[in-house]
């Protein structure tokens, strides 16, 4: 990673493809990839195991703040540390994923986070990916992508990742949860998922993950260019 390193961030609805892409583009440049939405999951998992109710923001808070989150980097793979426990697989889970949204939204939930996720970016070389990263979180970053595709299509990329799982998967019931997801992400009063003024859009309805990748690593590299880096 050269002195010239920036801050990607990726941003789009619930299975755009945020993560695996930004996971590629992050090891190609050799970057730090971030996961904001394993963070909030994190949070989400230990809310639902304490049973705290969702609405209670302030109590949700409070279990923020007395909760360790950690990204940790393997050479294949971004393992999810919550109070040193392993949760990667546990916050993929249907129950999670279904409560996410109704906990990210709080205001001073995402206050928190976003302390935290402007901290891990503040040296550059990040690859950064969620719904708020380009227009609140780093609003600075050098190199903005807005990813979308059509519900049906996300829905399908969502069944086609649980089956791999071997998590029970539903068609209609993933369209329907994807549409209430997208509803809550881009009505909530803090941060809402919108596209950035000056983020690249990338319809990813009919493109391959690595067709995506390489758009974007094709317009980091003109930045890093143009910076010397």
């Amino acid at each position: 990673m050269g002195t010239n390193a920036i801050a990607v961030a990726i941003d789009g609805p619930a299975a755009a493809g945020k993560s695996t892409v930004a996971k590629i583009v992050a090891n190609e440049l050799g970057y730090i990839y971030i996961d904001t939405g394993a963070m909030y999951r994190a949070l989400t998992l230990k809310v639902l195991r304490k049973q705290i109710p969702l609405n209670e923001d302030k109590a949700i808070t409070n279990l923020l703040a007395n909760t360790d989150i950690q990204l940790k980097q393997s050479d294949s793979s971004q393992h999810v540390l919550m109070d040193e426990e392993d949760v990667t697989s546990a916050i993929r889970s249907e129950h999670v994923t279904n409560n996410v949204s109704y906990v990210a939204k709080h205001a001073i939930v995402r206050e928190e986070m976003v302390n935290r996720q402007r901290e891990l970016a503040r040296k550059r070389g990040v690859v950064m990916d969620g719904r708020d990263i380009g227009t609140h979180v780093i609003p600075d970053a050098e190199v903005k992508i807005f990813l979308k595709a059509t519900v049906e299509e996300r829905a399908r990329r969502r069944y086609e990742e649980n089956v791999q799982k071997g998590f029970a998967a539903d068609l209609e019931k993933l369209k329907e949860e994807i549409e209430q997801r997208d509803r809550i992400d881009s009505k909530r009063e803090v941060a809402p998922l919108v596209q950035a003024n000056d983020a690249i859009e990338l319809d990813t309805t009919d493109l391959s993950i690595n067709d995506v990748a390489a758009a974007i690593l094709e317009k980091v590299n003109k930045v890093l260019k143009n910076r010397g880096g």
